[in-house]
């Protein structure tokens, strides 16, 4: 009986672990979907501003108003790189996350599985003594009719 009481220990610690997996790997997710959100919006800032000095030049515009415009695109498409970097160590973050959880939970289930092969086991010793008891009670009880 000890090693059921270390077994159910067992699994209560490895379904804390998949739990805690699956909430690190749940903020992962949504960490990402955040720089991607910021991703979106950065390159929509960028189309938005290409847009405004598209208008600019139709309109004529002044050499210094376009090499404005210019350094602004450059300093837009830096910072659209680094997110981009950000994005991509996100999901990196979400990949070494899933695994972990997935590793928990394979765990776990090999935990559940054994203490589920236990019960079989003890199950049926329970079941050939109840078993051999009924027959010896039957073969009393035609001994005692003869």
């Amino acid at each position: 009986m000890a090693s059921h009481s270390a077994l159910d220990t067992l699994i209560e610690l490895a379904t804390n672990q998949t739990d805690e997996a699956a909430k690190r790997l749940g903020l992962a997710i949504r960490a990402c979907e955040d720089t991607e959100q910021k991703l979106a919006m950065l390159l929509q800032y960028r189309d938005d501003y290409e847009a405004r000095l598209k208008a600019g030049m139709a309109a004529g515009m002044s050499a210094a108003g376009y090499r404005n415009f210019q350094l602004f695109l450059e300093k837009l498409d830096t910072a659209i790189a680094g997110q981009q970097q950000i994005v991509n160590a996100a999901k990196q973050r979400i990949s070494s996350e899933r695994t972990a959880w997935q590793s928990s939970e394979r765990k776990r289930i090999s935990y559940d599985t054994l203490a589920t092969r236990v019960q079989q086991s003890e199950q049926r010793k329970e079941n050939k003594r109840d078993q051999k008891l009924m027959d010896e009670y039957a073969t009393r009880q035609a001994n005692y009719k003869r």
